[in-house]
């Protein structure tokens, strides 16, 4: 554990005993015992600090690209300590029935900005998939249209094959990009049925699958055009 680490865990450590320590024997002492056993409403700070710990050291710590996965497990544990904050303070628990999608889109900026952060393009492919899923998953939670799974399972494959021509840009990987675009027609192909079936008199929703087959065609088209690298030739004696 390197310096400027150590000195951030210590300084959270001793925040978090702190606050621990005022109330549970400092309040009591003065008087105030009801106000302490408000304030033990801010419990889910402890959580918060966690969280901003995993979250701050690879801003804090230069120089050491491994450190970005922290961002991985540190996004969901300051979406969780920040859920339970609101549902502490207001005594609102029922927010958990609309709010958890959070938790797999939390995971998804995780991949997402440990890809930057390391640099490593192949944590783009999580990102992608699991933050779709979590979109999907955030809007059935709100209103509730969980039956809407008949279509939206879609999101499945155009999620893989989104990722797959994402990770094809860096090493211009012809085979990459070519296996996402076949998936992103697939899922278009599957939505458009799918729309036509299940929601026959919701006119609104047949356009989005042959809009996903047109936009797949265009950036095939792209593709085409874009220059090659050209290999090179092999030495002759």
């Amino acid at each position: 554990m390197n310096k400027p680490f150590s000195i951030l865990v210590g300084i959270l450590l001793i925040l978090m005993g702190g606050v621990a320590l005022t109330l549970t024997m400092g309040l009591p002492m003065l008087g105030w015992g009801d106000w302490g056993w408000g304030a033990w409403r801010l419990w889910p700070m402890v959580i918060v600090l966690a969280g901003l710990l995993f979250v701050a050291s690879p801003l804090l710590v230069r120089g050491q690209r491994g450190l970005g996965g922290l961002y991985i497990p540190g996004m969901p544990i300051l979406t969780t300590g920040s859920i339970l904050l609101i549902a502490s303070l207001f005594r609102f628990w029922h927010v958990w029935t609309w709010l958890w999608p959070l938790e797999v889109l939390a995971l998804a900026s995780g991949f997402f900005f440990a890809a930057l952060y390391m640099r490593n393009i192949w944590l783009i492919i999580p990102a992608i998939i699991v933050g779709l899923n979590g979109l999907v998953l955030q809007f059935c939670a709100i209103t509730g249209l969980w039956h809407w799974w008949a279509v939206l399972w879609t999101v499945e494959p155009l999620a893989v094959g989104l990722s797959l021509m994402t990770v094809s840009v860096k090493p211009r990987s012809s085979a990459l990009f070519l296996a996402g675009v076949i998936l992103c027609g697939l899922a278009g192909i599957g939505f458009a049925g799918m729309t036509a079936l299940t929601f026959s008199s919701w006119r609104l929703f047949h356009w989005i699958g042959p809009a996903i087959l047109i936009l797949t065609g265009l950036a095939l088209l792209v593709w085409g055009f874009l220059p090659r690298a050209s290999s090179p030739r092999p030495a002759t004696a």
